[in-house]
């Protein structure tokens, strides 16, 4: 698989990277370890989490897995959620339902929703030194590590970036060898706007795109993008099935059969890919399969133009597509 300088930690990694923030939700802390190894058996060597993440215990699983294969892999975790409260609760409930889950997997949606209401996150952090270094200190502990490759201010906004301290902060962890590189991890124009106004916080910035959105073209930043498919995908697709002539036409113009969830799912992955180099792509899933598919399109070289074609038919007939998944949606 490609890798990639990642930022200014001096280390290369794989330009395809899992995003984590299913761990632990239906699954156990094993099988959300287990979920870790089958990336990286597929070829995955980056890793996204959150102290939020998996109900608070998803770094928990990242370190589990991160000590096996010190040197291998990299970790990109955040700072400016907190995990949830009331964790202890939540992992009783999560092992009582657990085995009816099994049972009665039309449950999951519902339970997990009462989960997440049972785990509240705390409030924002005020993105203070004190809370930095507290959350930093915490996420390593979890980690199991004594240094995290990269680490992202977590939905900052430009009004939160006022005390340069933080700054200074960032920049003294970076020396001491805690932070390969730190940067801003936010929705788009939140993350463009403080690239634009606060760039010395944004050496890495990691935000989402698929091919509804517009090439971002070079930034001083490196880039790390996550939501290439889920909702837009679900929508893209089922706007193609309830159009036939369109999927005729876009298939006949793209060259792949886009009626085909598996090739239309590949195509914008790709997209993202080919799109925005030098940059690494997330994806998340739970299914092993996807996962080694989505590493065999990363490794694809015949699907770059196919998937530069649907880029540029998207972007073309954008107001089409929009409404056609409003409909569909």
């Amino acid at each position: 698989m490609e890798t990639i300088e990642l930022s200014t930690t001096g280390r290369r990694t794989t330009r395809l990277g899992y995003g984590c923030s299913s761990l632990m939700g239906a699954m156990g802390h094993r099988d959300s370890v287990a979920l870790l190894e089958a990336a990286f058996d597929a070829g995955v060597r980056h890793f996204d989490v959150a102290p939020m993440y998996g109900f608070g215990q998803a770094e928990s699983c990242v370190g589990e897995f991160a000590a096996r294969h010190r040197g291998h892999v990299t970790v990109t975790t955040k700072f400016g959620i907190a995990p949830p409260k009331r964790q202890g609760l939540v992992s009783v409930a999560r092992s009582v339902a657990r085995p009816v889950l099994r049972a009665l997997p039309g449950l999951k949606k519902g339970m997990l929703q009462v989960a997440s209401r049972t785990a509240a996150p705390a409030a924002r952090a005020k993105f203070s030194v004190a809370e930095a270094q507290a959350s930093l200190e915490r996420s390593l502990k979890e980690l199991r590590t004594e240094r995290v490759d990269v680490w992202l201010l977590h939905e900052a906004t430009v009004d939160d970036l006022k005390d340069d301290g933080l700054l200074r902060m960032l920049e003294d962890a970076v020396a001491a060898g805690k932070i390969g590189a730190f940067g801003v991890g936010s929705e788009r124009a939140r993350a463009e706007r403080l690239m634009a106004e606060r760039p010395e916080y944004c050496p890495v910035a990691q935000f989402e795109w698929s091919v509804m959105d517009e090439t971002v073209g070079e930034t001083a930043s490196f880039r790390i993008h996550h939501r290439a498919l889920t909702d837009n995908f679900r929508s893209l697709h089922a706007a193609l099935a309830g159009d036939a002539a369109k999927a005729s036409r876009w298939s006949t113009e793209v060259g792949a059969d886009l009626r085909d969830r598996h090739v239309l799912a590949a195509l914008m992955l790709k997209a993202a890919l080919v799109e925005n180099p030098g940059s690494v792509v997330l994806f998340s899933s739970k299914s092993v399969q996807h996962m080694q598919r989505n590493a065999a399109t990363a490794e694809a070289g015949e699907l770059a133009e196919p998937a530069r074609r649907l880029y540029a038919l998207v972007r073309r007939e954008l107001d089409g597509v929009k409404a056609a998944m409003a409909v569909a949606g």
